[in-house]
């Protein structure tokens, strides 16, 4: 069919239409920052992380929450991680080697006694953990929450029989609060994030701060990204999200 000046024009006209509107309606790629993060700061960091996307269109920030030990064997093993923040020193060093750049500390965070809602067995210090009739779990020992519990309780002399030990301060609360144990070390700061549990404050642990350390990783392809994340953390509105959470400022505790 021989098609007219006219029709031919239509046609041209309507291609490029079409063209135009499937160019536009193409969006645009979105950059990832993957963010490997210790379990504890599961509710700021989500929340920080909505606001970095909200003050960075086009990017999304993807979160994997996890014990800090298990975090810094998958950043080893070559997760493609952007950014680590540990809930201590000791498993930062463990990914050292995988750092763009030294890593800096954030926040720290300290021990206390939950127990559930009510503390129905009245539990009131460290030692009622050596009761029969009190079921305690904690984080295992290469976790940072139970790194500074076996450290808490050796300097205390108290060999305490806990039922388990759990990949995470998350895990430690939830077996507390879904009353499969009586009682567990956690952070202060995992009190105000969970319900039907309470806390019960043990001074001595003031002796056993964790230091939180973040640092952007090899891992990850977005370098320049995981930086202003990591600037974001460090800076005022990063901080000011952190203390109102619970975690206390680094300079006081290296202060000391």
């Amino acid at each position: 069919m021989k098609l007219t000046r006219s029709s031919l024009t239509l046609s041209l006209v309507a291609a490029a239409a079409l063209a135009l509107s499937a160019c536009q309606s193409t969006p645009a790629e979105t950059k990832v920052v993957d963010v490997y993060a210790a379990a504890s700061l599961q509710d700021v960091f989500t929340t920080l992380g909505a606001e970095f996307e909200a003050s960075h269109p086009g990017t999304t920030v993807e979160f994997s929450f996890a014990g800090s030990s298990d975090l810094a064997t998958q950043i080893v093993e070559g997760a493609p991680a952007d950014v680590f923040a540990s809930a201590n020193e000791k498993q930062m060093t463990v990914a050292e080697a995988e750092l763009l750049e030294p890593a800096q500390l954030f926040a720290t965070n300290v021990l206390t006694l939950v127990v559930a809602e009510g503390n129905p067995l009245g539990i009131s210090g460290l030692t009622d953990l050596l009761r029969e009739d009190v079921t305690t779990v904690v984080c295992a020992p290469q976790v940072p929450c139970g790194s500074a519990t076996t450290q808490l309780f050796e300097a205390e002399g108290l060999a305490v029989n806990v039922a388990s030990e759990e990949a995470s301060v998350t895990d430690v609360l939830g077996k507390v609060a879904q009353g499969q144990a009586d009682a567990g070390l956690v952070y202060v700061t995992d009190i105000a994030r969970a319900e039907g549990v309470e806390g019960v404050d043990i001074p001595q642990a003031m002796a056993f701060v964790n230091l939180y350390p973040i640092g952007v990783t090899s891992g990850g392809d977005q370098p320049e990204l995981a930086k202003e994340f990591v600037d974001f953390v460090l800076g005022e509105r990063g901080q000011a999200a952190l203390r109102e959470a619970g975690f206390g400022d680094p300079a006081d505790a290296t202060a000391r």
